[in-house]
């Protein structure tokens, strides 16, 4: 899970806990506020009951049903019961509601006073009135529907407020986060996309001290600190293999000549070859290891013109031949439209003709019979090089590390060279935009195809 997506699901949980139980905790105290609030009307409603029967001489039962009846202060299934001290029942009220009660219930309301309980949906309130002459104790129930409609319309907004504003806050706070964490989305992209091909890309700061900032600022002089170092390495390699060159060159000459020379011996003929033929191998490596060098060193340097990749094609096989007359090169070219257009590619010249004939040298050498198919076509107006030859093929875990320096298949076997072809074919048309792949399509069959934009 990134980071964007940790922070909000963790901010959008925080949200929805303390929204619950804020809703919880209204609830509840609303709940309560409201059985409280209806006690007291309870309690009200029983005391005056009790005070008319006590203070008021004139008022009999029957005219007490009907104040009862008539009271502003009716409440909805109300039943009212009230005991003399002998808990003998002096008043009924005249409705069909009915309270479960028994002595021992009035026994605790002399010793407690009051209670206060549920019965099913009634809700019973008990109160003992003490005077100086008599003792009574009132029973008095009913239903708060009022209160508890607006209860549950309480818990329905609750419910509703709870789902609609959990809901807003996970996209808000997705869309927050995402637009706060959006920089460091831009620095990922940055850094994913660096490469030795462009050690020179850097960071943009926004001065704003946060700590996206300071990262960006601590990359950027690692960035600098990383471009010094393999420049330094890029120009080692340079001069190293210019210098060593010059050396052997004369080593060269001079067993070439020693050799040449008539008084030589036979033994030391064969010897110098020998030596000459190990010197030959290391001046190819150092030559490549300029290549490479070169390579880097014009990754942002312009381009020579537009050239036609038919006509270096056909000069590399030349070339190929005069190097390896025992190899054969057959050639086939796909008819298209657009042909003419796709063949002519901007680039530097000697670049790509070291990639095609690097290409064309590794197929013959790899192939059993020393022969390799070339073929030009057009694929969604890209120009398509492939090359064929019939060998032995790489493994999967070697064809992932195929345009690696110095990596060399189990097929290499016997075989002169380094490592380093395919690693200059793959730097060179990388600073062409183009791209090669390598595929097996069918058995024993080693396919290169060689794609530019």
């Amino acid at each position: 899970m990134t980071l964007k997506n940790r922070i909000s699901l963790l901010v959008s949980l925080l949200f929805t806990i303390l929204f619950g139980l804020a809703s919880t905790v209204i609830f509840v105290l609303y709940s309560n506020f409201r059985k409280e609030e209806f006690r007291d009307r309870l309690e009200i409603k029983a005391l005056s009951n009790i005070k008319l029967l006590v203070n008021v001489k004139e008022v009999d039962e029957e005219l007490l049903k009907i104040i009862d009846q008539n009271s502003i202060n009716k409440l909805y299934n109300e039943k009212t019961l009230v005991f003399d001290s002998h808990f003998k029942l002096i008043y009924s009220s005249i409705d069909d509601a009915k309270i479960n009660w028994s002595v021992e219930d009035l026994k605790y309301l002399k010793k407690h006073k009051t209670f206060f309980k549920q019965q099913g949906d009634y809700e019973v309130y008990g109160v003992f009135y003490d005077t100086n002459e008599k003792d009574f104790y009132a029973l008095i129930s009913a239903t708060d529907d009022y209160g508890k409609r607006k209860l549950l319309f309480l818990r329905y907004t609750l419910i509703v407020s709870y789902i609609f504003f959990t809901c807003l806050c996970w996209v808000l706070t997705s869309f927050m986060v995402k637009k706060a964490m959006n920089p460091l989305s831009l620095f990922h992209q940055k850094i994913k996309n660096i490469n030795e091909n462009n050690l020179d890309t850097r960071i943009a700061s926004k001065n704003n001290k946060d700590e996206i900032d300071l990262i960006a600022n601590e990359f950027n002089f690692m960035m600098d600190r990383i471009e010094i170092s393999y420049q330094k390495q890029k120009e080692f390699t340079a001069h190293a293999s210019h210098e060593l060159r010059t050396p052997l060159s004369r080593i060269t000459a001079q067993i070439e000549n020693t050799i040449s020379d008539p008084e030589t011996s036979l033994k030391g003929k064969n010897f110098l070859k020998t030596i000459l033929h190990d010197i030959n191998h290391l001046t190819e490596l150092i030559s490549s290891l300029l290549i490479l060098s070169k390579i880097d060193n014009n990754r942002n340097s312009e381009y020579d013109g537009v050239h036609r990749m038919d006509e270096i094609l056909f000069s590399a096989i030349e070339n190929l031949k005069k190097s390896y007359p025992e190899f054969t090169i057959l050639f086939e070219i796909e008819e298209s439209e657009n042909l003419d257009t796709t063949l002519e590619i901007k680039g530097n010249k000697n670049l790509l003709e070291i990639a095609i004939s690097n290409v064309l040298k590794n197929a013959c050498i790899y192939s059993d019979d020393k022969q390799a198919l070339v073929k030009i076509s057009t694929q969604q107006d890209r120009l398509v090089i492939s090359v064929l030859n019939k060998g032995r093929t790489l493994s999967e875990s070697e064809q992932q590390n195929l345009f690696q320096p110095f990596m060399r298949g189990k097929n290499s076997k016997g075989k002169s060279g380094f490592g380093l072809g395919l690693p200059i074919i793959n730097r060179i048309l990388t600073l062409h935009k183009a791209s090669i792949t390598y595929s097996v399509p069918e058995e024993n069959a080693n396919l290169f195809q060689l794609f530019f934009h």
